[in-house]
């Protein structure tokens, strides 16, 4: 059966910002079926039909998650990222039980799908819990198998085996990937390895990049190589790659990205928190090279808003290169669909085009914040720069809802956010 669905107007999630005024989308078994104007389109016959008031934009895709971390939000505060690392977030960590990571996944799930973020690529502990997680909320996830030398994890093969052993294992909510945590907590050899294994079974394979000025200090003096040079020596490069944050690049380190089609999930928020540079947003975007909006985990954010990071990723772009011109609204908000999506290899997500998966957004705009609109492409400007998640009023995912007026459908978050609270309480030894 058809469910069709009108709105005031449909933000594709394109590159040059496309947007329909007075829009018709069909969704047929989870899949869009039919978008543009009303005029156009198709005899609505029995279709169910929802009349929106708004804005309907694609699902956002956050490239780059710790989601659980909601245990730990806020903690640690003012500490550099080795620091915040070690002395914090570590040493909680270390307690976490896979009912702990179960319990906030869950709630920052919902807490994603209450922002417009329908799929998020997840690096954490007890994956296969994260999974049980998305799935209850209704959500999509890229979950990847974390590898990482902590105690109480097993080896690194140990690590690697359950990875490629969740091959060919996932649905239509769940994605199976591999994420070492960096090439200086895994070794080189292990993140050879699991390059090997992800290329084999098709993996997306994600890891941290460059993130501080400091983390590559030791294997650029034991090996004369940066970071993304070491990674390319190693054949870690190639297939469906992923590089978390990238802040200091330099023109090399760009040129490989470029060369082996590695993407990069850009994370603003978290960068200017922990006080980690700013990224080479447009050099990246003029060289081709894919990337997405991701929000970093929740204690180094605080947030998983979407909104708030394609927002500051346009302001500081233009900051950097002192260019008002240098990320347009279109392209900040691309970042966060459509480009998302490519940047993680999923070209049936992040737009709304005939063929793509139904993950759908509503966006009150009967609100001052879209006012005025004198072109229709001002809803699209409006978008990126006066509204925030607290617009969304409904979301979709393969024509599913899961949120309605601004509530997740699915689960309780009041129970979820007390049971969080007395968690994190017990983690850090309160």
């Amino acid at each position: 059966m058809v469910h069709r669905f009108t709105a005031r107007a449909v933000v594709v999630g394109d590159r040059a910002g496309t947007v329909v005024p007075d829009a018709v989308l069909d969704v047929e078994d989870g899949l869009i079926s039919w978008v543009g104007p009303a005029a156009e389109a198709p005899p609505a016959g029995d279709a169910e039909v929802t009349a929106l008031p708004g804005v309907l934009a694609p699902g956002m895709v956050n490239t780059h998650s710790h989601a659980p971390m909601v245990l730990f939000r806020g903690q640690g505060e003012g500490l550099p990222l080795d620091r915040w690392l070690n002395e914090v977030m570590w040493p909680r960590e270390a307690k976490l039980t896979p009912e702990d990571v179960e319990v906030a996944m869950t709630a920052a799930s919902a807490e994603m799908l209450r922002h417009g973020v329908t799929t998020s690529v997840e690096m954490y502990f007890h994956p296969e819990r994260m999974a049980a997680a998305v799935r209850r909320t209704g959500a999509r996830g890229v979950i990847t198998h974390p590898l990482i030398g902590l105690p109480g994890f097993g080896t690194f093969d140990e690590q690697l085996a359950r990875a490629t052993d969740s091959a060919g294992t996932g649905d239509d909510q769940v994605e199976w990937g591999i994420g070492p945590h960096s090439a200086y907590t895994v070794p080189l050899p292990v993140l050879t390895q699991a390059a090997e294994a992800a290329r084999e079974h098709g993996l997306l394979l994600t890891t941290h990049v460059a993130e501080t000025t400091t983390e590559g200090a030791g294997l650029l003096a034991q090996h004369g190589l940066s970071v993304p040079q070491l990674l390319a020596a190693h054949d870690v490069l190639g297939g469906r790659v992923l590089g978390a944050h990238c802040v200091h690049m330099d023109d090399g380190d760009l040129e490989l990205w470029r060369e082996y089609d590695v993407a990069v999930a850009h994370c603003p928020g978290s960068n200017t928190k922990l006080a980690s540079g700013t990224a080479r947003l447009r050099d990246m975007l003029d060289l081709g090279i894919r990337v997405g909006m991701g929000t970093d985990g929740p204690a180094s954010n605080d947030n998983l808003d979407l909104f708030e990071d394609l927002r500051l990723a346009a302001q500081l772009a233009r900051l950097r290169e002192r260019d008002a011109t240098a990320l347009t609204a279109p392209e900040a908000f691309w970042l966060a669909t459509g480009a998302a999506a490519a940047a993680i290899g999923r070209e049936d997500l992040g737009q709304l085009t005939v063929g793509r998966r139904a993950d759908l957004v509503h966006v009150d705009t009967d609100d001052i914040a879209f006012v005025p609109v004198g072109e229709v492409t001002d809803l699209l400007t409006h978008l990126v720069w006066s509204v925030g998640s607290r617009h969304v009023r409904g979301t979709w995912v393969a024509g599913r809802q899961v949120v309605r007026d601004g509530a997740s459908t699915t689960v309780d978050e009041a129970e979820l956010r007390a049971d969080v609270q007395t968690r994190a309480m017990r983690l850090a030894g309160r």
